[in-house]
């Protein structure tokens, strides 16, 4: 895997694929400058190193040129985070933006124009992507977002380098995720929570072969439970999906897979902050009533297997953790990784609501990798090959 160690970008300009999709709020402020800080360390290595740079970014899924996804409305952010001042320019391709980037000095960045206000971009245009490339010496993908995704910018224009590498975060996003799949050291723990199975279906078959323990959480309990007779009242429930519930439980047994369901839940009345709510054995809810976070009993039993795990995977909460009522399961989980990361076992935490549950609740730093790509982190768990991480490989 060749990374931005491999390459001394002295008098090199490095055109680097970013993920700066990041939050605005009606001021057109910058709200959460997370994946600037991810990218930092990637820019600062090729500035240390003597070299000039090119960032390229999407922001939000614009219908041609509308200003409010305009990277004009980061600069400030970006040079504030970065240290150093930014130059901009209004548009990703053409002689004006050849120009800028071919007068840049070393030690000198400069942030090109929403990639898709050009249609071309998520296309994966080839003339695009050739005049995209015409902007660099090397090419440098630290986007881990997007690189699920066969865009112009994350995928096509590596075949016009020669030079061509990770970043320091994509390089991170891999290793990690590799550490999980394909790990020596046991037992590995893979906690799936969330709404669905039907979202974390093709997840489950493919790490099968991976993990010793599977635990699951959140709304996708109620489909086992019901699958095996279970009473789940009002609770969320796939009713299509509880045949694929039983195959799931059959196929983990046949591959000596422990599966740990929650075996008590905090039911209450209605879908509310202000629902009267009690615990109750997971298979026995009574009508009218909704599992919306995992009881005691549950998180004794889960606590006491992410204890004795080496590798942890983290994927999807246990309950309604944005309602303050629903949030301990998810809360006590994450600190029960922590505590078993701080012990020395390995744990990734991916995907947008796991993700935004660590930050929110500050263990965010107690954990060994948090990932910065929802859909593509899915992706590589699915066993499927990332087309923005083939083409730097290839």
């Amino acid at each position: 895997m060749k990374t931005i160690d491999d390459y001394n970008f002295e008098n090199k300009r490095a055109l680097i694929r970013v993920d700066f999709n990041v939050p605005l709020n009606d001021e057109m402020e910058v709200t959460d400058a997370n994946r600037i800080e991810a990218a930092k360390p990637t820019i600062i290595k090729i500035l240390e190193d003597g070299g000039s740079i090119v960032l390229m970014s999407h922001l939000g899924r614009p219908k041609g040129k509308e200003n409010k996804y305009s990277l004009q409305h980061i600069v400030n952010k970006v040079s504030e985070v970065l240290g150093v001042e930014v130059k901009f320019v209004e548009d990703s391709i053409g002689d004006e933006v050849e120009n800028a980037a071919n007068n840049l000095k070393s030690g000198e960045i400069l942030l090109i124009e929403n990639l898709r206000f050009h249609e071309e971009e998520t296309e994966g245009d080839e003339e695009f992507a050739k005049k995209l490339s015409l902007l660099g010496d090397i090419y440098v993908n630290d986007a881990f977002g997007t690189a699920h995704r066969a865009h112009a910018s994350t995928t096509v224009v590596a075949k016009y380098f020669e030079d061509k590498c990770f970043g320091y975060l994509m390089a991170k996003e891999i290793e990690s995720l590799e550490k999980v799949l394909n790990s020596n050291e046991k037992p590995v723990t893979a906690v799936l929570g969330g709404a669905k199975v039907s979202s974390k279906i093709t997840v489950i078959e493919n790490i099968l072969d991976k993990i010793d323990h599977l635990i699951i959480g959140g709304g996708m309990t109620y489909t086992f439970i019901k699958a095996q007779g279970g009473k789940i009242g009002n609770s969320l429930v796939e009713d299509d999906k509880q045949e694929l519930a039983l195959e799931i439980l059959k196929k983990a047994k046949e591959k000596g897979v422990e599966v740990h369901l929650p075996v008590d839940s905090i039911i209450a009345d209605s879908f509310s902050e202000q629902a009267s709510t009690q615990t109750e054995s997971v298979d026995n809810i009574p009508d009218g009533w909704m599992g919306l976070d995992v009881g005691e009993k549950t998180l004794s039993n889960f606590s006491s297997v992410i204890q004795k795990s080496k590798i942890i995977l983290w994927n999807g909460p246990l309950g309604v953790f944005e309602m303050e009522a629903f949030a301990q399961g998810t809360i006590k989980l994450g600190e029960a990784i922590a505590e078993a990361t701080k012990n020395g076992a390995f744990s990734l935490v991916g995907g947008g609501d796991s993700v935004a549950a660590v930050k929110q609740f500050g263990l965010e730093d107690k954990m060994s990798y948090v990932s910065t790509g929802g859909g593509a982190m899915l992706e590589m768990l699915e066993g499927k090959s990332l087309p923005g991480i083939e083409a730097i490989k290839n």
